[in-house]
């Protein structure tokens, strides 16, 4: 099989333990705990090469990819090194929307002296003349133009694009259909986690509607000291994410008993620096059982933000490829549906796990 040529736009937190977590698997052969597909279209996590990289911070840009994922303010150092990002340097990427008024004192972006079409034109060049075919959008929440700015880019080299944020593209009609016209894949938008928040309000909400409670209230509160939620404090950031995690969780209950909006919440609620890339989720459940009983829940969850999205990278990036391979274009329905909180289509976990098995069985032979 021929090496998986990634490229990333931000090299935060969430990439850098994509990255490490590659390469712990490189080093640990026998190793696979928290690998969902181990293969996928013939292709392992060891086939994932990092060959582009954009980012807009100081200490980032012009510097080694393999050593920018170090910089501050990322956290993650699971490894001290790593070998899936050969001699790629980090350009630089127009800042757009992509930087927040609290998160900017910590990402301290370069002073941008070129325009927007000059940036876009060198990016293009470099993933022509890298060969990118997959391109990894991990931009902070609330990047709506600097999103739409790289799923253009996408477009116009013909590379498979997989939306991270909760930035509508993969999920958005018009834009879904360009992709389709041009044959070229999409994944989106918003990941999901493998043992997050929301899959585990999810995992809840199934069980209450499938043991026919009835769901009466319910939240979902996180909370996290990286850069995802210092960026996460400018609240007008956070619309498309409370859409995309409220939808994630509405979707599963049954027309007719859906809640309204005042006894649903969910979203960030603060920034705890000394938290780093722990996330602490707070979730509880009102509801009513046999003979209108009354029960309710609390679930209190503590991961590693960035693991859980390493995990689920690298099976949308093989999947992408996969869909490469065999000429497939447009939305990646099963996969944005299993590993996106806001895909086109909602499905079940248990429902899009088992179209997603099939989906590569058939694709792959």
């Amino acid at each position: 099989m021929h090496k998986i040529r990634v490229g990333v736009v931000g090299v935060g937190n969430c990439f850098a333990g994509l990255v490490q977590g590659i390469e712990f698997y490189k080093r640990n052969k026998n190793e696979r705990t928290g690998i969902m597909h181990e293969r996928i279209g013939g292709y392992g996590v060891e086939d994932i090469e990092f060959v582009s990289a954009f980012d807009v911070g100081k200490g980032k840009v012009g510097k080694l990819l393999s050593k920018a994922i170090y910089a501050d303010p990322n956290y993650v150092k699971w490894v001290d090194s790593v070998s899936s990002c050969g001699d790629t340097v980090v350009k630089e990427a127009p800042i757009l929307d992509g930087v927040g008024v609290y998160v900017a004192s910590m990402i301290k972006p370069i002073k941008q002296t070129k325009e927007v079409g000059e940036l876009k034109k060198e990016a293009m060049e470099e993933m022509e003349k890298t060969d990118t075919r997959v391109l990894l959008n991990y931009l902070p929440v609330g990047s709506q133009k600097a999103t739409e700015f790289w799923a253009e880019i996408a477009l116009e080299t013909s590379c498979a694009f997989i939306n991270c944020i909760p930035v509508f593209i993969a999920s958005d009609k018009n834009w879904e259909k360009r992709f389709e016209e041009k044959g070229i894949p999409v994944i989106g938008d918003d990941i999901k986690a493998v043992i997050g928040s929301t899959i585990t309000h999810r995992t809840l909400a199934k069980l209450c509607v499938d043991r026919g409670a009835a769901i009466d209230r319910t939240y979902q509160i996180n909370v996290g000291g990286n850069t995802d939620f210092a960026n996460m404090l400018e609240r007008e950031r956070l619309k498309s994410k409370k859409i995309s995690k409220t939808e994630a969780v509405q979707s599963l209950i049954p027309e007719g008993l859906k809640l309204a909006e005042k006894d649903i919440y969910i979203g960030p609620s603060d920034f705890i620096p000394f938290l780093g890339n722990t996330k602490l989720a707070f979730i509880r459940i009102e509801g009513r059982m046999y003979a209108n009983i009354p029960f309710n829940m609390e679930v209190r969850l503590e991961v590693n933000d960035k693991a859980n999205s390493g995990g689920i990278s690298v099976d949308a990036i093989r999947c992408a490829q996969l869909a490469l391979d065999k000429g497939i274009g447009g939305n990646l329905v099963y996969a944005s549906a299993y590993y996106m909180k806001h895909p086109l289509v909602q499905m079940g976990d248990e429902e899009a796990r088992k179209k997603l098995d099939e989906w590569i069985d058939e694709v792959s032979r």
